[in-house]
């Protein structure tokens, strides 16, 4: 990297001044386990992969790669006549996921490893329990920061030492309340606060557990339209609140199309379409509020979703196959 102009930015964002990163997601409802382990499995098996280039214009700016599988060893067994959206999902799952975040000068891989569990409360309501085992490495080259203030202190003592990395292990917990129509979770991610892992790097005081809603709903309005509604809020005492809607519309199980709003940072549209066991979406953001002190601040998000087993969606009515 040659230089890094807007260094507090790269602060605030990243290290949020010993505060954690937090990713946001335009696709967060498709990626619940990211959020909540008790969502791993909720749409049966499969594989996932998403794209984020963030804030494009911009030298050095935020890239993410997400990569997962969801594996509900019953359910791969079954026939697609089985595999509707009736199922209220796996009764156990297992996930992994896999995440490459870049910044600048800072690098982040995430590794989950994640089991959810379901009860049936009723015919038509289910709880969901589950738990994720995660890994962060985290590495923060400084020898291509550049400063405005060449003696700041604060660092200083990041340069001036080798604390530039950090290995933590943590763990996610969450509940999710799933219906065939809608959904309800709550998930503590980082429960640990990063305490299972040796103190003493620099960047060991950049964790706080952070608390997560996350909630959904879907009705189908005829035969060929349908309407869905997701939500996503987290909290945690460094970066405090971040809370984001969207709403799309589905034409036949097939289309989608919509818009979202992620307070005070960003509004964003999104469309996709399904073929047959195969989900491709696009999201794009444009900032506002806090963020349009980044120029040429708007994102690009791709995804790509396979079921491992075929959905039986077509010529279910009111039914809507899409979250």
């Amino acid at each position: 990297m040659k230089k890094f102009i807007v260094l507090s930015i790269l602060v605030l964002s990243v290290l949020g001044v010993k505060a954690q990163s937090r990713k946001h997601l335009a696709s967060f409802s498709q990626f619940g386990q990211y959020f909540n382990p008790s969502m791993t499995g909720m749409e049966g098996s499969q594989l996932k992969a998403l794209y984020r280039d963030q804030w494009t214009g911009f030298q050095d700016a935020p890239k993410t790669l997400f990569i997962s599988g969801e594996f509900d060893l019953v359910g791969l067994k079954q026939s697609s006549s089985q595999s509707e959206t009736g199922t209220l999902g796996a009764k156990n799952a297992f996930g992994l996921s896999l995440l490459h975040d870049s910044f600048g000068p800072y690098r982040e891989n995430q590794l989950f490893l994640s089991y959810s569990s379901q009860v049936r409360l009723s015919e038509k309501l289910s709880l969901r329990a589950g738990a994720a085992a995660t890994y962060n490495n985290i590495y923060l080259d400084y020898m291509d920061l550049t400063l405005d203030q060449s003696n700041d202190p604060e660092f200083q003592e990041l340069m001036n030492s080798d604390n530039n990395k950090i290995n933590k292990v943590d763990i996610n917990v969450g509940l999710t309340l799933v219906a065939e129509n809608y959904y309800v979770g709550y998930a503590l991610q980082d429960a640990a606060e990063g305490k299972l892992t040796a103190k003493g790097d620099y960047l060991n005081n950049a964790f706080s557990r952070q608390h997560v809603v996350q909630a959904g709903f879907r009705k189908g309005l005829s035969e060929q339209f349908g309407l869905v509604v997701n939500g996503l809020y987290r909290y945690d005492a460094k970066l405090k609140e971040t809370l984001e809607g969207q709403v799309k519309g589905v034409f036949n199980n097939t289309f989608w199309a919509g818009a979202g709003y992620r307070k005070d940072l960003a509004y964003t549209l999104t469309a996709g379409v399904r073929l047959n066991q195969v989900k491709l979406g696009y999201n794009y953001e444009s900032v506002t509020g806090d963020a349009k002190q980044m120029r040429n601040g708007n994102s690009n998000e791709l995804v790509l979703t396979y079921n491992l087993v075929p959905l039986n969606y077509n010529g279910s009515g009111k039914k809507v196959a899409i979250w």
